[in-house]
């Protein structure tokens, strides 16, 4: 029970995990085979993985939609590549979905909520399978790490040191929900019995991003499943892999058919047909601000579905005068940099307080040069590539728009080698608060390092956005701590810590960061309708 529990918080710990030397020859993979020496990368352009990359060890088992229990064709027969944004060579081809596969799709769910055993076993019997998944996701703990890393990009050490566990605890953490899951009675004013009923919600449409498309699936299908509703989830065109093969774990640990149906696709046909779906009675949705405008425009336009959102960030990360700047240049470093820098919650805005600000200019960006960019299943490798050259051409944008603002350049600012979608780690220094880098959302490897003289100043500075998803503290002053925990317009404050994701810690925003709260209790609330019963009482002998 300890191991599974420190899972919850294994993240963060990933994170500060030092790399070997750049002398140091990687060690050997069990799954990938031999390592191989690292390569450090700096303010030159250099190859990011001079040797061939590493064939992953892991079978594509799984390309097709899944829909009513079964992995079939798209009804188009239509499919598309899904890339390794190592090289930008084609995986697999994945079956597209579109609107006719949707109606399938969503007509399964509603079968198997109206007519199938789901919401109609024991809530036990639910808690029971979902645990049962948790055990055949680590008994396959190599497989999902590899497709997770291979698909998307991120570091194995990431993924199977942290995602995968965190997959497995957040399905035990809801499998432990499911039967606690319960109403009230409530004292009327007169001769009635009163009570509350929490009903799950029905059909759920969920739609999750290709940054962390296994922590994403446990987040929305966990408590969806726990509330005994069943779930049509769209995944993210760049990373469909992962989610249709857990996707198959969980109906080999005895899920009903129809209760959990995948279709891959692109969201202006599929994920709007999702959104617009009549037959759909609640959507969740994590990815960008502009996207989950039109998710919650198509919801309210078909039958008015409740909508739960997460959406995009740019997190202030304030360093007081008192910190220590050797941990606030580390903390700082992970909080931007971590998993390629396509973090929602990244902490992007680097707020420095001026008395220590000329140090921790200088001590980030020699860390930045440090960093180990290379083939993610290489041993040591702290980044690997972009998810697509779409992403990877956007960053580099808003880098030429730093140098071209005025902001000074310190380290990276190019791409890695001249194969696959690598860039560097990027820092800028002297940015003003209006620059488009300290301002919009790059979802890469940048870095923005502002100044400030002030609590009051920091406080008004990092609160102009018009995001609120997250925001971390460095200081050792408690006073400072709980000031600014507070005042900060965030769904998050971490303090002397960053990305610590607990499955029981709630996670959302403010303003448009978006609407309702993942993980913990919080996230069973979007799954459950509320229901007051009310019936006269007769001769009772209290009331």
């Amino acid at each position: 029970m300890a191991a599974r529990r420190a899972a919850s918080s294994v993240l963060s710990r990933c994170l500060l995990a030092r790399p070997p030397p750049p002398s140091c020859p990687a060690g050997k993979s069990a799954l990938l085979g031999p390592g191989a020496v690292l390569r450090w990368f700096g303010t030159a352009p250099a190859a990011a993985a001079t040797e061939e990359p590493i064939q992953p060890a892991v079978e594509i088992k799984h390309t097709q939609l899944l829909i009513n229990g079964n992995f079939v064709d798209a009804a188009s027969g239509r499919t598309f590549p899904t890339v390794d944004p190592r090289t930008g060579e084609v995986i697999a081809l994945v079956a597209e979905g579109d609107s006719e596969d949707i109606d399938r799709a969503v007509a399964a769910a509603r079968r198997a909520f109206d007519e199938g055993p789901w919401p109609r076993m024991t809530a036990y019997e639910r808690c029971r399978v979902l645990l049962r998944f948790a055990d055949l996701i680590e008994q396959h703990a190599d497989e999902v790490a590899a497709l997770e890393t291979w698909d998307n990009g991120k570091t194995l050490t990431q993924s199977a040191g942290a995602e995968v566990p965190m997959l497995a605890r957040c399905m035990r953490y809801y499998a432990g929900w499911a039967d606690k899951i319960h109403g009230l009675v409530v004292p009327a004013d007169g001769a009635h019995h009163a009570q509350v009923l929490h009903e799950p919600v029905g059909v759920a449409g969920q739609i999750i991003p290709w940054n962390f498309p296994l922590l994403m699936f446990a987040w929305k299908v966990g408590p969806a499943l726990a509330c005994g509703n069943t779930v049509v989830l769209k995944t993210a065109e760049q990373t469909p892999l992962s989610a249709l093969y857990v996707a198959s774990l969980l109906h080999e640990a005895g899920l009903p058919d129809g209760v959990l149906n995948v279709v891959s696709g692109f969201g202006p046909t599929a994920g709007a047909a999702l959104c617009s779906h009549m037959g759909v009675d609640k959507l969740a949705f994590t990815g960008s601000t502009g996207t989950g405008q039109i998710v919650l425009e198509l919801a309210a336009r078909s039958n008015l579905k409740p909508v739960t959102l997460e959406l995009g960030g740019k997190s202030p990360f304030i360093v007081m005068d008192d910190a220590d700047v050797d941990q606030a240049v580390e903390l700082a470093h992970h909080a931007v940099f971590f998993n390629q820098g396509q973090c929602c919650c990244a902490g992007s805005r680097t707020f420095v307080h001026e008395r220590v600000y000329d140090e921790f200019v200088e001590k980030s960006k020699a860390r930045a040069m440090k960093r180990v960019v290379g083939d993610p299943f290489r041993n040591g490798v702290e980044q690997g590539p972009q998810i697509d050259e779409e992403q990877f051409k956007k960053i580099l944008r808003y880098v030429q728009s730093g140098v071209d603002s005025g902001a000074t350049l310190l380290a990276g600012g190019d791409r890695a080698g001249n194969r696959g979608f690598y860039i560097q780690p990027t820092v800028f220094a002297d940015a003003k608060d209006d620059m488009k880098i300290a301002r919009e959302e790059i979802f890469g490897p940048v870095q923005t390092i502002l100044k400030f003289s002030g609590v009051e100043e920091v406080i008004r500075r990092a609160n102009a956005s018009h995001y609120g998803l997250a925001a971390g503290v460095f200081t050792r002053s408690l006073g400072a701590a709980n000031t600014l925990s507070r005042a900060l317009r965030v769904g998050t404050v971490w303090v002397n810590c960053y990305d610590v994701f607990d499955a029981g810690i709630p996670f959302g925003g403010y303003k448009m960061s978006g609407v309702g709260r993942e993980k913990g209790v919080y996230a069973l609330r979007n799954y459950l309708q509320t229901k007051a019963v009310v019936t006269p009482i007769r001769g009772a002998a209290w009331l």
